[in-house]
């Protein structure tokens, strides 16, 4: 028979596995300017919420990066067209636009980046688009992010 104290510590043990799951996702690009998901649901009990984006093609980032960009539906038309201008040294973001919420890096061929985004900055039926910046890609690589009720 198991004591009370070693129930506990397996239960310890086992919840940050599963809350580490809930509160993250990889999203996977490719070589032909696809993501994986075109929708994520962040649980509204997650106080953070991390975004791990995945390379999964060959090509350098100058000539097929990718990055992976968070804004409010409306932002989005302006932080592409001020990113474009950016150029790739500022991951084709305008350095210091208030109006991304989070994003990686640019990254090409098999490269990984990830980033965390404060849960409680999201509001609950908010309109929120995600998108690769690099020049011409949200025209594919774009879907909604949105929190749980």
């Amino acid at each position: 028979m198991r004591s009370w104290f070693a129930l506990a510590l397996l239960n310890l043990v086992a919840a940050p596995a599963w809350a580490a799951t809930q509160c993250s996702t990889t999203i996977e690009a490719n070589d032909a300017m696809q993501f994986n998901k075109s929708s994520i649901e962040v649980p509204k009990t997650c106080k953070q919420f991390t975004v791990t984006l995945k390379h999964t093609g060959k090509l350098p980032k100058a000539a097929m990066g990718h990055n992976w960009v968070l804004t409010t539906a409306a932002d989005e038309a302006g932080v592409l067209g001020d990113g474009s201008a950016a150029g790739l040294g500022n991951n084709y973001l305008k350095p210091g636009d208030s109006r991304v919420i989070a994003h990686t890096k640019v990254i090409g061929g098999s490269e990984s980046d990830s980033t965390t985004i404060k849960v409680a900055a999201l509001k609950p039926g908010g309109a929120y688009a995600f998108f690769c910046s690099f020049p011409g890609h949200a025209a594919l690589m774009k879907g909604t992010l949105s929190v749980g009720r």
